[in-house]
């Protein structure tokens, strides 16, 4: 089953075509966009990423907000084992999965490495989802506007105008 179908136009498929990290920095876009992405069905958890003092506190934030297992680890490996659990167990009746990190350039100040390794994290999994016909994607909201990351799963991250 495609993810999408052919000659696709609707919002969300302009979304995913440029990959599945997008960067956001003006609110009322992210917003307009999360209406959008709600009204068609998808899951929009929403994690304040200016709360992350670290990787720890990213690990606890994702843990709670995706419903992540006791044994979750709480490292870069356990967070990509479990997503890619949520990810394909996300079910028929919804349509896809979008993960929202607000205020993400306050958190990519303090730990840019795993910052940039989350939204790896993200692209790869999301790849491996639309094998199974599944939708993962991620928007990234920034306060700063210079805020850039490198190429994120091979794709760089563009922004949603």
């Amino acid at each position: 089953m495609a993810p999408f179908e052919l000659g696709g136009t609707g919002p969300d498929f302009v979304l995913f075509r440029n990959g599945p990290v997008t960067l956001v920095h003006r609110e009322e876009v992210l917003d307009d966009t999360l209406t959008l992405l709600t009204d068609l069905g998808y899951l929009v958890p929403r994690f304040d990423a200016r709360a992350w003092a670290d990787k720890a506190g990213f690990a606890s934030a994702v843990k709670q907000g995706l419903g992540f297992p006791d044994h979750f680890g709480g490292n870069l490996d356990a967070f990509d084992d479990s997503l890619r659990e949520v990810a394909l167990g996300t079910g028929q009746d919804v349509t896809g999965l979008v993960l929202v990190f607000t205020g993400y350039d306050a958190f990519a100040g303090r730990d840019p490495r795993t910052a940039q390794a989350i939204l790896d994290i993200v692209a790869d999994v999301a790849r491996f989802a639309m094998l199974f016909g599944r939708r993962l994607a991620c928007l990234v909201q920034s306060d700063d506007p210079g805020l850039r990351f490198g190429p994120v799963g091979a794709t760089p991250v563009g922004p949603q105008s």
